[in-house]
């Protein structure tokens, strides 16, 4: 059993002294905490063999230091790959029938929303579909179904919505 009262105290002794010197490192406070949590998530997982050395608080130093470097590594790699190659396309948003679509399946109970998801949007059969929820084929077909006729029902009500707001 890890020493948690120890590392606490460790934790609470050290934290703000790291947390400022990895932040002057990266000159970003967001940055430097994740760098410094999970640093400590690292310290204590080893914790026991940390605990014992004459200065634990150096080896976080030094494993939060890292972190924050590998981390300023892979952004500026990705923005040397963006110069390089350009921006992404842009993914248009979904259409207003798309967004009707997913606001009317919010709606509907969740074994229902699972089971057409997985049949329409997936692609899998019943069986399948079954299979993956646990569920007999029966009772899939059946959701299916009550969800089908929801999903209808929800969607004239809103297509009605729509043209009388107009």
């Amino acid at each position: 059993m890890p020493d948690v009262d120890g590392f606490d105290e460790f934790y609470r002794g050290s934290r703000q002294r790291l947390l400022g010197f990895v932040y002057a490192l990266t000159g970003d406070r967001g940055e430097a905490q994740d760098a410094v949590q999970e640093a400590y998530v690292r310290a204590w997982q080893r914790w026991s063999t940390i605990s014992a050395y004459d200065d634990p608080e150096a080896w976080v130093r030094v494993v939060a230091s890292r972190i924050a470097v590998s981390r300023w590594r892979s952004l500026r790699s990705r923005a040397r790959a963006y110069l390089r190659h350009g921006a992404t396309e842009t993914v248009p948003g979904p259409g207003t029938d798309t967004v009707a679509v997913v606001a009317a399946l919010r709606r509907l109970p969740e074994e229902q929303r699972v089971a057409i998801a997985l049949y329409y949007l997936v692609g899998m059969p019943v069986a399948e579909v079954a299979r993956e929820t646990a569920a007999p084929v029966g009772t899939v077909k059946a959701r299916l179904s009550r969800g089908r006729t929801a999903l209808a029902g929800l969607l004239a009500v809103s297509d009605l919505e729509e043209a009388t707001d107009a």
